[in-house]
């Protein structure tokens, strides 16, 4: 149980609003068809944060600490500012997707409720001082009550079961812009902020005495990823299904706004209580994986430059661009699509010098990777980072 937590924190990154947004798009306007693509991404991610797990218990540090003392110091200064534009981005989804279930749920304008997810995130934040296991059994509880949800919901939508299971088993598209949005779903999964923070989380939770020792951790770290990836896996496999169930089967095959399924579940599966669940499971994910991007923001200052500022800061300059999109009056919908594209530029920056790393002998010890999973990670890492420069070209060309 000691060991138990850190694949929690990082999942929050796979149920976060950018999440919503593409898995509701995939079950509209497909049905159940690309349910393979959440899956195959969810296998994808428990090895690369299992490798993230790895590097911390092996070396006592993390990523971005390793990459301080590796890499020239120039290069280090550019992973530092793209891994913080990469984190501001991160927190413009969650924060619009908080401020959007404040909207929905309250009544509240945009302003009032990215003000509000503000001031909610930072008090959250302030109980990281009674230690590590606070913060896990907040985010823990969070995502078990959007896995509840989202599994009533599911429940109530009576899906086919036998299309669920072909779309889970069966790769295909049946057009070419299925193949952008599995593109997406694949590309904005792999968060490059959790890689940082995972290898962080896990890097002085257990002291090993030797090999053997080490070993053993690894174990158990390698279970709960498992159990973290696997429990955010079914989240966003409840997520599609349910938009499966309920637009496509009746016909909503345009609905690809939070906003729309919102305002529509009530109607489709007989009561108000429906949208609640959906719009309260929107709530708690921006809320999340609000505060885990933050908690990232810091690992990432002190690991790459040594060099740290108090949370309320850090609050309030990731704060600054949802504020200002909000002001704007830039829709939700395109503010998460722009944000996920930004991250495609973040994710082989961390994905590459973490296979790196973990694949030298000298640097991990008894806990290098073998070869085939080196290969099997390059692999991954080749397919995300084309898959996401298909993205990027598709969204602006």
């Amino acid at each position: 149980m000691a060991l138990f937590g850190p694949a929690l924190i990082a999942a929050v990154a796979y149920v976060d609003p950018g999440n919503f947004a593409t898995n509701i798009e995939a079950g509209s306007r497909y049905g159940y068809v690309l349910l393979w693509v959440v899956l195959l991404a969810n296998i994808m991610a428990m090895l690369i944060q299992t490798f993230s797990a790895r590097l911390g218990l092996a070396t006592g540090k993390n990523l971005a600490e390793v990459i301080r003392e590796r890499y020239p110091r120039p290069l280090v200064w550019v992973y530092w500012i793209q891994a913080e534009v990469v984190a501001i981005a991160t927190d413009l989804a969650e924060f619009l997707g908080a401020a959007l279930a404040f909207n929905l749920l309250f009544g509240l304008s945009m302003m009032q409720g990215a003000l509000l997810t503000g001031i909610v995130t930072y008090a959250a934040l302030q109980l990281q001082r009674y230690g590590f296991r606070v913060m896990e059994i907040i985010i823990g509880a969070m995502i078990m009550a959007i896995a509840g949800g989202f599994f009533t919901e599911l429940f109530l939508s009576q899906p086919d079961t036998g299309a669920m299971l072909h779309g889970l088993l069966v790769p295909q598209f049946p057009d070419n812009y299925a193949v952008y949005l599995a593109t997406g779903i694949l590309g904005a999964t792999i968060m490059p902020h959790v890689i940082y923070l995972h290898s962080a989380l896990s890097q002085h939770r257990v002291k090993a005495k030797d090999d053997s020792d080490r070993h053993k951790l690894m174990r158990f770290y390698r279970l709960d990823v498992i159990v973290g990836m696997a429990l955010a896996g079914l989240v966003n496999i409840a997520l599609l299904a349910l938009a499966a169930a309920t637009f496509h089967r009746h016909g909503y095959e345009g609905v690809v706004t939070i906003s729309e399924s919102y305002k529509l579940l009530a109607p489709l599966l007989g009561g108000n209580a429906a949208s609640y669940i959906f719009g309260f499971a929107l709530l708690l994910a921006g809320l999340s994986s609000s505060i885990v991007g933050t908690m990232s923001g810091q690992v990432l200052m002190q690991g790459f430059v040594k060099f740290t500022i108090p949370i309320s800061v850090r609050r309030l300059v990731t704060m600054v661009p949802a504020i200002a999109v909000i002001f704007m009056g830039i829709s939700e919908q395109k503010a998460l699509v722009g944000s996920q594209v930004v991250l495609s530029f973040g994710i082989p920056f961390a994905l590459i010098p973490l296979l790196t790393f973990t694949a030298d002998k000298g640097l991990m010890g008894n806990l290098v990777n073998k070869r085939w999973l080196t290969v099997i990670g390059g692999a991954i890492c080749s397919l995300i980072i084309i898959l996401n420069v298909y993205v990027l070209f598709y969204t602006l060309a």
